[in-house]
């Protein structure tokens, strides 16, 4: 049985929620180990995957509000990242 198009979006969105709420997880986790608040890679990784993820879905709803949420935390996410990438660089050049 072939999944109609409703059903395969509602299964992206339910995809892209899961992973925007597993980067939670995995701070929480981390935060746990080390007994202090702290923010792994990771966390940055799950949100610009369920980011992406929920930005299409909201593309296809045609949700304005949804999408400019998205796109906006999308831009943070990727910034965020980079500022770890930058500074892991830097150290390494040091």
């Amino acid at each position: 049985m072939i999944a109609n198009k409703e059903t395969i979006w509602l299964a992206v969105g339910f995809l892209g929620q899961a992973l925007f709420s597993a980067r939670f997880l995995v701070q929480w986790i981390k935060s746990e180990r080390v007994k202090k608040s702290v923010f792994p890679v990771a966390f940055w990784y799950f949100s610009i995957a369920g980011g992406i993820t929920l930005l299409a879905y909201a593309i296809y709803r045609e949700d304005p509000v949804f999408i400019l949420g998205q796109a906006t935390g999308l831009f943070i996410y990727f910034r965020n990242l980079y500022f770890i990438i930058y500074e892991r660089k830097k150290l390494k050049l040091e």
